[in-house]
């Protein structure tokens, strides 16, 4: 009998920097929490093309993608599946709204980040922060 190979799902997220902090999402959808704006790459798109709709997806921003910041691939970082990400950092204008899987968009800053942050997200904030990569 043949195997189906098992592979990690691709997704993106994207550090939205406006005026006043970063931009999270608090998830509609198990696992709970705040998260930085992202999801899964649609077959036939780019990782640039993906970041940008699931950011304007969930946050209603259209945003200038300035550069990929690393990608994580730990394959405990999402509960659901082994899932690969690419980070991006961006910048915006405007005031976030929620949309499609995101139940609430608002801006934080370093000093005020939400206690609940899904997946590795505050591991990622953490490097953003602290300038690794």
């Amino acid at each position: 009998m043949k195997t189906t190979p098992r592979n990690p799902l691709l997704t993106v997220d994207v550090i939205i920097e406006v005026e006043g902090g970063i931009v999270l999402v608090k998830r509609k959808n198990p696992p709970p929490g705040w998260a930085i704006p992202g999801g899964f790459v649609d077959y036939g798109e780019s990782l640039e093309h993906a970041a940008c709709r699931e950011a304007r997806e969930e946050t209603g921003l259209d945003i200038n993608l300035v550069r990929q910041f690393h990608t994580y691939s730990d394959p405990g970082r999402d509960p659901r599946h082994h899932t690969v990400s690419t980070i991006f950092i961006a910048t915006a204008s405007g005031k976030p709204e929620a949309g499609d899987d995101a139940k609430e968009a608002r801006v934080f800053t370093r000093d005020n980040l939400p206690d609940d942050i899904a997946f590795d997200h505050r591991q990622i904030l953490e490097d953003y922060f602290n300038g690794r990569y």
